[in-house]
């Protein structure tokens, strides 16, 4: 494979028959790209492209198996960069145990984006205010935002799974929490400080230092709290990464 550099008109070919130009350079070191394939766009895809695994995984190279569970069980539709890991942890069975004890579930849609691997910035290590999380398009149906606030009417709690489904449901709710149905792009960044107006409890995998997503968990839980929680993850080998161990902050 050829190598691709940054200038705008650099071309890379890749197996299957996929090549891509660099169309234009972009703010903060981003590329805009243009693939071009021999047939289907995404079957190229699926042809070149290697499921990445985290180093505790000691395989040589990715199977089938990586490819059916580096996804969620409930996933429909294309568009992520990655899986929405926290939804990972769940299974049909374990769905079955929750609706059968009487919990409601709503699903979004999560089309997650690079941002989401993005490294909090050396400029705002000291105000983390002055970081922005890349925008990223999401779905909150009537239908997923009238099962929130049903159960918040009958004294329910809202969990919500994973750090992107938390950005969505904050981005469709109103300032008194109510849910409507929302599709668009988010950019809401949260740091501490925020006001949650529609989650009360989050599922999360350990995230990585210096990460949008541990400030966002941070907000959430409390620095403090969730440095402890960190801590004792490091001590007793808690698995990172996307096929990491998670906690329930309740």
């Amino acid at each position: 494979m050829q190598q691709l550099r940054g200038r705008e008109g650099a071309r890379v070919r890749f197996d299957a028959g996929l090549a891509a130009e660099v169309v234009a350079a972009l703010a903060d070191g981003k590329r805009r790209v243009r693939f071009t394939s021999e047939g289907p766009l995404d079957a190229a895809l699926e042809r070149v492209g290697r499921m990445p695994l985290p180093p505790y995984i000691r395989r040589d190279a990715p199977d089938a198996r990586d490819r059916e569970r580096y996804q969620t069980v409930y996933a429909r539709h294309r568009g992520a960069v990655a899986a929405p890991t926290a939804g990972l942890h769940f299974t049909p069975e374990v769905l079955g145990a929750l609706r059968a004890q009487g919990t409601g579930v709503a699903f979004v849609t999560l089309h997650v984006g690079y941002g989401t691997f993005e490294p909090v910035r050396e400029e705002a290590g000291r105000d983390l205010r002055a970081h922005a999380v890349a925008a990223e398009l999401v779905e909150v149906t009537a239908a997923a935002a009238e099962t929130i606030n049903a159960a918040r009417r009958r004294g329910g709690r809202v969990l919500a799974v994973g750090t992107t489904t938390t950005r969505a449901l904050e981005s469709a709710a109103g300032a008194d929490g109510v849910v409507g149905p929302f599709r668009g792009e988010t950019a809401l960044t949260v740091t501490p400080g925020y006001r949650f107006r529609a989650v009360d409890a989050l599922l999360t995998n350990f995230h990585l230092p210096r990460s949008s997503l541990l400030v966002l968990v941070s907000a959430f839980a409390g620095r403090e709290r969730v440095l402890a929680a960190y801590r004792h993850a490091v001590e007793e080998g808690y698995r990172f990464y996307s096929y990491g161990d998670c906690m329930l902050i309740a």
